[in-house]
């Protein structure tokens, strides 16, 4: 019984250890990637200072880019993008505003034909709208976009081209990331993901791959996350 209870208190400590280094690898992540992206993208644009009004215009703006199938599908990912940026910047009431948008965010993501690049900057701008919010992870969930990410690791590439597999594998690398953000401290996005048959082997090769340039290996997170290391 002693064994029994010293062991319990063991896996408790690892879990406890491992999402609080989680939650740090997280904010690193935030830090140094994706608000580095967003201030160098301030610098160049000359954006003003952060506040709920200029978020809300500045959503509607972009929103009105990101609909507009008269323009390149570039300018609309990079609409997107920026959308995602400034609801994760501006807290929760701006990923309220935000929310208005990610329907069309997510028909974008089901085209299969999009360049890697693009893909990235959509799967960024939910990645922003969804971090650390409840209610836009709740949203994200309802606009099936779990199923529509895990398809993407279905994807084959057939190109021998190292910078061609470079970019599919990135793509595949944002996905686990976007699923981690979704997946933390929601156990709804969680027990979605654990009825997924193939998850867990597309986690397992993803694991194996090269993760240098991130703060933690994000196939691994989310395999720990969902659960599967204790099948």
């Amino acid at each position: 019984m002693a064994k029994i209870c010293v062991y319990y208190v063991q896996f408790w400590t690892r879990v406890y250890q491992y999402f609080v280094g989680l939650f740090q690898g997280l904010q690193r992540f935030w830090s140094v990637t994706v608000k580095g992206l967003f201030v160098k993208k301030k610098e160049e644009e000359h954006i003003p200072p952060a506040e709920s009004i200029f978020h809300k215009e500045k959503i509607v703006v972009l929103g009105n880019m990101l609909k507009d199938k008269s323009l390149a599908i570039q300018k609309r990912a990079q609409a997107a993008y920026r959308i995602g940026l400034l609801a994760f910047t501006g807290g929760p009431t701006a990923g309220k505003f935000a929310a208005e948008y990610m329907k069309e965010v997510t028909h974008l993501l089901q085209n299969h034909k999009m360049p890697p690049k693009l893909k990235v900057l959509l799967l960024q701008s939910v990645a922003c709208w969804c971090y650390l919010n409840p209610v836009s992870q709740k949203r994200a969930r309802h606009l099936q976009l779990i199923p529509l990410l895990i398809g993407f690791f279905d994807d084959r590439l057939e190109s021998t081209i190292k910078s061609e597999i470079n970019s599919h594998r990135l793509v595949k690398f944002w996905t686990c990331y976007v699923l981690s953000v979704m997946t933390c401290n929601n156990l709804s996005c969680m027990q979605e993901l654990q009825d997924c048959s193939t998850l867990k082997y597309h986690l397992q090769v993803l694991a194996s791959e090269d993760w240098s340039g991130w703060p933690e290996n994000f196939a691994e997170v989310l395999y720990f996350l969902i659960g599967f290391h204790r099948d």
